[in-house]
This record gives C-alpha cells, structure tokens and sequence, in this order.
C-alpha cells in the first residue's frame, strides 16, 4: 500500500529538482558611477565613467543620500561601516575610503568581496568589533557573516558619513553613484542615488 504514496513522491522528486535547477538566478545589481546629463521627471540620464550614456528610471519614492565629512574618532564600536580597500604589499587590506552607515543602513550589502571602483579592489560591509593604533592610523576589525577582517585606515584616508539630500541636487555635472537593476529589456531601475554635495563626491 505504501508504494503508490512513496513512487508518486519519487516522480514529484524528479519533476521538482530539474524545475529549480532551471529557475535563472536574480538579476545581480549595476553599480553606475558618472555625472547626470539630465533629471527628467523620474528618469535620471548618466554619463557614465567609460563615456556612455544611459538613463535610470527612479522609483516614485526614490531617495537621494549625500556624503559628509567625518574622522578616525567618529568610528566607534559596533557601528557598520563600508570599505573600498586595496591589497598592499604587505598583503594587508589598506582602506581608500570609509564610510559610517547610519543604524537603518545596518547589513545593507553585508560581506568582503571584489569591486569595481579599482582594479583588484575589495569591498568589506561590516560591523566594527575592535580597533588598534597603527601609527598616525587605525587597524579596524570588523566581523560580517561569521567571518572577521582587519583593514588599515591611514591617517590620510577619508571617512564620511551619510545624511539625506534631495532631488535639487540631481543637476547636470553632478557625480552620483547607482546601485541598479538591469531588467530583462536592458533598461535601469533604482530607488537611491548617492549624489555630489558641497564638493564632496560618491567615492565608491
């Protein structure tokens, strides 16, 4: 009696696993770095780094976030904080910007992975677990998914912080920095913009 129940669960075993096997992962994000061309109601045209153009459709809520200047002593325990650093010949990770992420930010793009803003670059999301004097710098500490990290912050390294900005800052020449989705279509979507302020540009 038990076989009809356990062979139907067989055939429903096989029909399953190849049906997962062919669900197409997410779309991975686009990082857009440029200068606006234009804002045009919720589109937003970019000219990109490399010289191209393209335009980003913008959620209807979407929220511009602006940079500001902090310091070394800003960086306290437990706050989450990004990194873009870069292997030096010590083999050690040297940050080439910090940024402090306000707490509604914390485990956004939690990890230490490759990135794109230099070649062999890495990016660390993290939460700061302890910190050391290393001459006019600091070795943070930092822990994201179980794994820790340490990475140097020289004396010279700029740290920022994140407050709120507004679509007036969406003008033309202004540097902003775009995590997009690329649909199927090959057009963008985004619901934040990091955008240029006071001089101060999204160094991501």
């Amino acid at each position: 009696m038990r076989a009809i129940p356990l062979a139907a669960a067989g055939l429903i075993a096989l029909l399953v696993v190849p049906a997962l096997a062919q669900t197409p992962p997410a779309n991975p994000p686009v990082r857009i770095r440029g200068t606006v061309d234009k804002l045009d109601g919720q589109n937003l045209a970019v000219k990109t780094r490399d010289g191209s153009s393209l335009t980003v459709a913008l959620a209807p809520d979407y929220k511009v976030a602006v940079l500001v200047k902090k310091s070394l002593s800003d960086i306290k325990q437990n706050d989450y904080v990004a990194s873009t650093g870069m292997k030096g010949k010590d083999d050690k990770i040297h940050a080439i910007e910090v940024r402090i992420f306000p707490e509604a930010m914390r485990g956004g793009g939690e990890g230490q992975y490759g990135w794109d803003l230099a070649p062999d670059s890495v990016m660390t999301n993290a939460t700061v677990t302890g910190t050391a004097k290393m001459g006019d710098g600091q070795v943070l500490t930092v822990t994201y998914k179980g794994a820790t990290s340490d990475y140097i912050v020289d004396a010279s390294c700029p740290i920022y912080g994140y407050a709120d900005g507004d679509a007036s800052l969406l003008k033309p020449g202004a540097a902003v920095f775009i995590v997009a989705q690329k649909k199927p279509d090959g057009t963008f979507t985004a619901a934040r913009v990091t955008a240029e302020k006071d001089g101060i540009k999204p160094p991501m």
